[in-house]
């Protein structure tokens, strides 16, 4: 599982090419995630950790995550630093 994606009600989980959906919000999942393992990334996604490839700086001091597989997700201007941080950019 390398990514989480707040569709309305529901959350998109992607795994290898199957993306099944649970209805559930992205807060209460945030909730009971290894933090060690999955980073919030914005108000729309979660991203595993293990999958991150590579980082690049994005617009107004956001950042731009590249996942294996190929997926990239934004990381928000406000959760930018933490993930800095955690990744001890």
């Amino acid at each position: 599982m390398r990514l989480f994606e707040s569709d309305g009600n529901y959350i998109k989980v992607y795994f290898d090419a199957n993306r099944p959906m649970i209805h559930k919000s992205l807060n209460a999942l945030d909730e009971k995630l290894d933090e060690r393992a999955f980073f919030r990334a914005s108000r729309k996604h979660i991203v595993n950790l293990s999958w991150v490839e590579g980082i690049e700086p994005w617009f107004n001091g956001g950042l731009m995550v590249k996942l294996r597989g190929g997926d990239k997700v934004e990381v928000s201007r406000r959760q930018a630093a933490k993930f800095k941080d955690m990744m001890s950019l």
